[in-house]
């Protein structure tokens, strides 16, 4: 455990991409409820990571200085569109994905701190709306920093 005290968020740099890859380890083991033996794992993380770092944040929750938590946006610019002289739009909103805190770090405000980190950052850059697709679990979490459910989005599943 740990207390609000001793949690630092930070933005992720390439240098860091071994704990995000070991805490993506850990949130899909946990999913699976075993330990799962893929040795293809790290060398398509760093594919992934080569293609997307440019244009996703990642932040990592520390407690003690280890990497317990991550979280990423994912961030879209629109298209550039032609509009009247002295108005504005917002250029940019952000997909929040693969967040995730190890289950012995949660409830003691490290997700509330990683999810403050992100808002603010869509904040601070103007973006439009921050969307993302929850558990069911986390949803209460979203809900106390004002996120709600979406009617204006449509969905095609394969």
């Amino acid at each position: 455990m740990s207390d609000r005290a001793s949690v630092e968020v930070r933005t992720a740099t390439l240098d860091d991409r071994a704990a995000v890859a070991a805490l993506r380890r850990a949130w899909t083991e946990e999913n699976a409820g075993a330990t799962i033996d893929d040795p293809t794992f790290l060398a398509r993380f760093d594919e992934w990571l080569a293609r997307e770092h440019d244009q996703r944040v990642t932040w990592l929750g520390l407690v003690g200085g280890a990497p317990v938590a991550m979280l990423n946006l994912l961030v879209f610019t629109r298209m550039p569109a032609p509009r009247p002289p002295g108005s504005t739009r917002a250029t940019q909103w952000g997909y929040l994905a693969n967040f995730y805190v190890r289950p012995e770090q949660r409830d003691v405000g490290i997700g509330t701190a990683m999810l403050g980190a992100c808002t603010a950052y869509a904040d601070e850059h103007g973006f439009a709306r921050i969307v993302l697709s929850p558990t069911t679990g986390s949803v209460p979490l979203y809900a106390r920093h004002g996120f709600a459910p979406a009617t204006s989005l449509m969905v095609r599943q394969p």
